[in-house]
């Protein structure tokens, strides 16, 4: 893969592109601010960016507002937030908006390598990952926990899973059952949730994905 990275910690940062470099992807560039990554993928276009929400110089939500405007003016790009905390107010915005190819983990997942690598090439493949903890807290503070309270709780587990941007197959893995019975807990999901749209491992995540943060 192709990346750039926004990372205003010269320590975490550095060990990012040692890490992406041992793991054979191309870092394009590694910078410390919005602006700076903002001209970086204007420059040269990667399959995914990796941000950092707070950087300088106010700390608050630049790395995100960068992202924001890298889905609207390149589309193409993947890109996966870092944050310290789940900021619900910066996850959701970062959701109501189309979200194939989009990320947000936290900073503590980065050393799982095998997961952030993981979510990294989702996004970087026009797929969804969002860390386990963001999504709980999302499920939690939902205004239709009517809908959610029809759930039981394999199809609850379940739709963490698809949440967090996991296929059939994998959920059927993480969670020890069957293919075929993830299959039928995730139309009993969507029937209960009243949940419509087109088939498809993307599509039907993002709309679970909507639904939570709205």
């Amino acid at each position: 893969m192709r990346v750039i990275l926004a990372e205003d910690s010269t320590l975490l940062r550095e060990g990012l592109v040692r890490l992406l470099a041992e793991e054979g992807h191309d870092v394009l560039a590694a910078v410390g601010n919005g602006e700076l990554l903002l001209k970086a993928v204007a420059e040269d276009q990667p399959d995914v960016v990796v941000a950092d929400v707070r950087m300088p110089p106010t700390h608050t939500d630049e790395g995100l507002r960068a992202a924001l405007e890298i889905r609207e003016r390149w589309p193409e790009v993947g890109v996966l937030v870092l944050s310290q905390y789940v900021e619900k107010r910066y996850a959701t915005e970062l959701l109501t908006g189309e979200t194939e190819g989009v990320g947000y983990l936290l900073k503590d997942r980065v050393v799982q390598v095998d997961e952030f690598l993981d979510a990294l090439e989702r996004v970087a493949a026009g797929r969804a990952a969002f860390d386990p903890e963001v999504v709980r807290q999302l499920l939690g503070r939902t205004t239709h926990t009517d809908l959610l309270a029809r759930l039981t709780v394999r199809e609850q587990d379940v739709l963490a899973e698809m949440a967090q941007g996991h296929t059939n197959a994998a959920i059927a893995r993480r969670l020890h059952i069957s293919q075929s019975a993830v299959e039928k807990h995730t139309n009993a999901i969507f029937d209960k949730l009243e949940l419509t749209g087109g088939e498809g491992y993307s599509r039907r995540v993002l709309a679970v994905l909507r639904y939570l943060g709205s």
